[in-house]
C-alpha cells in the first residue's frame, strides 16, 4: 500500500501542476502578445535492490511556445506588432531588462512609453520618454517621434528607438509575471527587426486545444484520485486476511 500511495500522490501532483499551467494559458487567451507555457511529465523510477516496482511521475513547465499569434488591425498609432521573431525590450518591476511581444503601447502620465502591463519600453539609453500630451507615432524601425501640436509647422522629433531584441540562440525563460527573461545577461538588439504599427498581435493560445487539454487533465486527475480509494480497499482486505490467522 505504501508504494501505491506514493505513486498515486506523485501522479496527483503532476496532474495538478498541469492543470495550473493550462488554467494560466486559458486565462491569458485574450492577452495581446501572450506566449503559452509548455508542460511535460517525466517518469522517475526508484532504483535499488530488487525489482523496480515503483515509478513516480514528475510534471513541470517545459519552456515557452514562441510561435507568433495572429495580427489584428486596430488603427491605433501606438499599437505595434513585431515582425519576425524579435521581442520588445522592457524594464521589469525589479529594474532588469525583460521581453515581451505585447505591443499595446501607451504614454503614461509622466510621459514614459509603456506597454499594456505598465512596464516602461526600453530604447538604447533606457526607458523612452516623450512630452506628455503630445501626439506620438512609432515608425517601422521602432523610432518614437512626437511633435508639439500647438507649434505650427513643427517637425516630429525623435525621442528614442524601441529596442527590438533577437532571441536566436538564447535560453528564454518566463517569470511569474509572464515576462520573458534571459538567465545570464540580456538579448542583443536585432537591427533588422521591424514593427507594423496600427496592428496588435494576439495571444498564441489556441482556445480549442487548451479546452480539450483542460478536460483531459481533469479526467487524469480523477483517475489518479481513485487510486487512493483502491489503496484503502487493498489495505483493508489485507488486514482482514491477517486477522484470520490463528
Amino acid at each position: 500500500m505504501d508504494r501505491m500511495i506514493y505513486t498515486a500522490l506523485s501522479g496527483l501532483d503532476a496532474a495538478m501542476n498541469r492543470q495550473r499551467v493550462i488554467a494560466h494559458n486559458l486565462a491569458n487567451a485574450q492577452t495581446p502578445g501572450f506566449r503559452a507555457d509548455g508542460f511535460a511529465t517525466a517518469v522517475l523510477t526508484v532504483r535499488g535492490a530488487g525489482v523496480e516496482a515503483r515509478a513516480l511521475a514528475k510534471g513541470a513547465l517545459a519552456g515557452v511556445d514562441l510561435v507568433a499569434g495572429t495580427l489584428v488591425a486596430t488603427g491605433d498609432p501606438l499599437h505595434a506588432a513585431v515582425k519576425g521573431d524579435a521581442l520588445i525590450a522592457l524594464q521589469g518591476k525589479d529594474g532588469a531588462e525583460v521581453y515581451s511581444r505585447r505591443g499595446d503601447l501607451s504614454v503614461g502620465a509622466t510621459g514614459v512609453l509603456q506597454n499594456g502591463d505598465g512596464l516602461p519600453v526600453l530604447g538604447r539609453e533606457g526607458p523612452i520618454t516623450v512630452p506628455p500630451g503630445q501626439p506620438v507615432r512609432i515608425e517601422p524601425d521602432g523610432t518614437v517621434r512626437s511633435a508639439d501640436a500647438s507649434a505650427s509647422g513643427a517637425q516630429p522629433e525623435a525621442f528614442g528607438r524601441i529596442k527590438l531584441a533577437s532571441p536566436a540562440g538564447s535560453r528564454i525563460l518566463k517569470d511569474q509575471d509572464g515576462m520573458l527573461r534571459v538567465p545570464d545577461g540580456i538579448l542583443p538588439t536585432d537591427e533588422t527587426a521591424t514593427l507594423e504599427t496600427g496592428m496588435l498581435e494576439q495571444s498564441n493560445v489556441d482556445l480549442t486545444t487548451v479546452l480539450v487539454d483542460m478536460i483531459e487533465a481533469q479526467r487524469g486527475f480523477e483517475r489518479r484520485a481513485k487510486l487512493f480509494a483502491t489503496a484503502g480497499d487493498i489495505d483493508q482486505a489485507g488486514s482482514q486476511l491477517l486477522s484470520l490467522r490463528p
